[in-house]
């Protein structure tokens, strides 16, 4: 990535950032792949989709990460435990615990 004092143009500047976001929405479904094989193992651990001390842990990594960054590590909060209740759903659904 560029440094953004270096992207001469608006132009350019948006691509830059269509960029990243395709590279963003990479990584969450390499992030599903890794739900996906969490729900097949968690049977046979005797774990359930959702595990609380789990979901925190996860969610202070990401903020204690965005801090370390310069972001806003409630906006971080906000995202992570959205992307975390999806991924829990999507645990259940496989795991056949769907409400």
């Amino acid at each position: 990535m560029k440094e953004p004092s270096e992207i001469p143009s608006m132009a350019a500047l948006r691509a830059e950032i269509d960029a990243l976001d395709a590279q963003i929405v990479t990584l969450l479904a390499d992030r599903a792949r890794l739900i996906d094989r969490a729900a097949q193992l968690k049977p046979g651990e005797g774990l359930p989709a959702r595990i609380e001390a789990r979901v925190e842990e996860v969610v202070r990594n990401a903020m204690r990460e965005a801090e370390a960054r310069g972001l806003d590590p409630a906006l971080i909060e906000t995202i992570w435990r959205l992307i975390v209740e999806w991924s829990i759903a999507r645990e259940e659904r496989v795991l056949g615990k769907e409400d």
